[in-house]
């Protein structure tokens, strides 16, 4: 397979729904391109933040015919594929190919706690099912299984698996498949409040979850990192942390589209079983989208 050429900040975009919990593809439209139009490298559509395990197969493929639609071929679109069987995520993989996406990102198997070498069969297994780039997602904290250096050792001769995110938050991991593979694999930051760091020992890319509300900073922010200009990235990196941790949140989802909402980006509405937050939780995230938006600071040139 050609060598993908996927970098610099891919959001996790959030799907936007009606107050009846339909699917408002309208409004997710306007996300997706108000993203684009702020300078963004990709778009990930139904993953984690777009509340994958929440739609049906249908409502996949309205969104990224909408991403499609709304990117206008100006940077890639990538779906999510997170599934119980192996069988389901090739399903969704060739529906997903069908809408036109870029490329897929993979999850393990959901519901059920495999052991390694389970874990490698289910990504062989769905990647030989499509000629697409596939991206493999590791978030052990969220979806329990741990797709550890040595899975993804074992996986290199599997052509079209070509990149890796990773939102262990453990950045050692990147040095270790760079000394086991090489460059084999693009690597991509999976967890927000580590990402200087990510970059720092090899990632190419981000996907991210806050910069569905601050894309420009995101980007930037980034690109500081990519051109290891470190104290300026370090001082936007300050006062973005506060932002940037709720990405590491069980409620992740919940937090990201409320600050989507408090900025003016989109609803804060999320289908059950996520509801919304609550008295302290609440507070504390407009707390911090408030100080955040009262200190938001003069973004350097990064070539955006």
């Amino acid at each position: 397979m050609k060598k993908i050429t996927w970098s610099g900040v891919f959001p996790a975009v959030s799907t936007q729904f009606r107050a009846d919990f339909s699917l408002d593809v309208q409004a997710t439209h306007r996300v997706v391109k108000n993203l684009v139009d702020d300078g963004v490298s990709g778009l990930v559509m139904c993953g984690t933040v777009g509340e994958n395990t929440a739609l049906t197969l249908a409502e996949k493929a309205s969104v990224i015919e909408a991403a499609r639609d709304a990117a206008a071929g100006r940077v890639p679109v990538i779906m999510g594929v997170a599934e119980f069987t192996t069988a389901f995520a090739c399903n969704t993989v060739r529906e997903a190919q069908r809408a036109g996406v870029d490329g897929v990102m993979v999850m393990p198997p959901l519901g059920y706690s495999s052991q390694p070498h389970e874990t490698a069969a289910h990504f062989r297994t769905v990647a030989a099912s499509t000629d697409l780039p596939v991206m493999v997602y590791n978030n052990p904290p969220v979806y329990k299984n741990d797709v550890t250096p040595d899975i993804l050792v074992t996986l290199t001769d599997c052509d079209n698996i070509v990149c890796f995110k990773d939102s262990s938050g453990d950045t050692r991991r990147f040095i270790d498949l760079r000394n086991a593979v090489g460059d084999r694999f693009t690597l991509f930051a999976g967890l927000d409040d580590v990402v200087v760091e990510s970059v720092a020992v090899g990632a190419e890319g981000w996907v991210s979850g806050m910069s569905n509300v601050f894309p420009r900073e995101g980007e930037t922010l980034f690109r500081l990192a990519v051109q290891k200009r470190f104290d300026e990235a370090l001082a936007l990196y300050k006062w973005f942390m506060p932002l940037l941790h709720l990405d590491a949140r069980p409620d992740l989802v919940q937090c990201i589209k409320l600050c989507e909402e408090l900025v003016g980006r989109g609803s804060a509405l999320t289908r059950p079983p996520r509801l919304p937050l609550q008295g302290k939780a609440l507070a504390d995230v407009k707390e911090i989208v408030a100080k955040a938006l009262a200190s938001r600071p003069a973004l350097p040139d990064v070539g955006l």
